[in-house]
């Protein structure tokens, strides 16, 4: 298959081309590893630099062709339009993947029929969450937009469900969850990784990493902290990734925030924590997505700790012991002590990129001859 990749640079506040991350590059390089032709359009809705940047590795590669948001708006020789045509007018795509936000999905039914290709959509969130389609209408289009798609993948069951209520929609949806890079989460010695991020190699760590959050409920981490670290002198709270502007970090020497983390540094953090917390708010955003740390935490041997809400509910349905009420601090902080004194790793499968790239490879197939036939 020939596939075109539509989608935003920036997203789970990283960068797709500078820091090689997440499930819009790990996705594509897993279908090029399986002999596709893969090329992906990069918008950056900030400014950077612009131009080709193969991203290789082993025997794959996806050629990413990056612009700025201004070539939306253009019409010139380096405008986003003229970009399209210069790469399709020798590579002609048989399917259009279009990722990332609603933008990307009315852009993708206006591209594909452009170039006479099958349209699928990707949700790796609920993008009726996003700040851009508050803006009139928009909700309305993108929704036409996926009543458009000859398929579409979604990153939980939750949300499939919410997208076949509300858009309508009759093309198929398959469900790809986030999953791991093979070989990089795996368990770690505790004490190592400690010493090597700096955290106290004595006593008990729970912590979290990825978006420090009010909308993801954080403070309700903090509260438990609070309660537990009372009761407990030998807890400690560890914190990694990208924290609101404004939010205010408790001050305590046994809270410890380190930052953004290089993605190697990831599997390190999470094997220093005793426990891994998964914090989110019963939203229109916490009901749909799936965790990036769940699975990374699970294949790290880590006990993991997770709001009852969305995929985590379904997921652990049967493990009550692993669940706290969304936005309870008090019930979060019996779980966790519960945890602690008798700690329960979950043994599930979980599942890698290469093996969620094959499903996905399958599913293409098939939306293909759909919209052929």
């Amino acid at each position: 298959m020939r596939i075109l990749i539509l989608t935003k640079r920036q997203y789970t506040n990283l960068d797709l081309i500078d820091d090689r991350f997440g499930r819009l590059r790990e996705l594509p390089l897993s279908l090029a590893a399986a002999g596709h032709d893969v090329t992906g359009i990069c918008l950056s809705y900030r400014s950077r630099d612009e131009g080709r940047r193969d991203d290789v590795v082993e025997n794959a590669q996806v050629a990413w062709h990056t612009l700025n948001f201004k070539r939306l708006l253009s019409w010139g020789s380096k405008s986003y339009w003229h970009t399209i045509d210069n790469i399709t007018e020798d590579f002609h795509p048989d399917l259009v993947w279009a990722c990332s936000d609603a933008l990307h999905a009315i852009l993708g039914t206006r591209i594909a029929k452009r170039l006479g290709a099958s349209l699928v959509i990707d949700l790796y969130d609920n993008f009726e969450s996003f700040p851009v389609t508050k803006l009139p209408g928009m909700t309305q289009v993108f929704r036409h937009a996926l009543r458009c798609a000859d398929g579409i993948t979604c990153v939980s069951h939750p949300l499939a469900r919410y997208v076949r209520e509300t858009s309508n929609c009759t093309c198929p949806i398959e469900v790809i969850e986030n999953a791991v890079p093979k070989g990089q989460f795996h368990p770690m010695d505790q004490e190592s990784c400690r010493s090597d991020l700096g955290l106290p190699r004595d006593g008990i760590l729970i912590g979290t990493a990825g978006a420090i959050s009010k909308s993801r409920g954080i403070e309700t981490l903090f509260k438990a902290f609070e309660i537990i670290s009372k009761e407990r002198l030998d807890v400690h709270l560890a914190l990694a990734g990208f924290c609101d502007k404004g939010l205010d970090l408790p001050k305590s020497n046994r809270i410890h925030y380190l930052g953004m983390l290089p993605s190697k540094k990831v599997p390190v953090f999470l094997s220093a924590l005793n426990i891994s917390v998964i914090c989110n708010r019963e939203s229109s955003f916490g009901k749909y997505c799936f965790p990036q740390k769940f699975y990374e935490s699970v294949a790290c041997c880590v006990p993991v700790v997770a709001a009852a809400t969305g995929s985590m509910l379904e997921l652990l349905k049967d493990k009550p012991e692993n669940l706290f009420e969304p936005e309870n601090a008090e019930e979060l902080a019996a779980v966790l002590s519960r945890q602690i004194d008798n700690p329960v790793e979950l043994t599930l499968e979980v599942p890698t990129w290469i093996k969620q790239g094959k499903k996905l490879e399958d599913f293409f197939g098939t939306c293909i001859k759909k919209s052929r036939f």
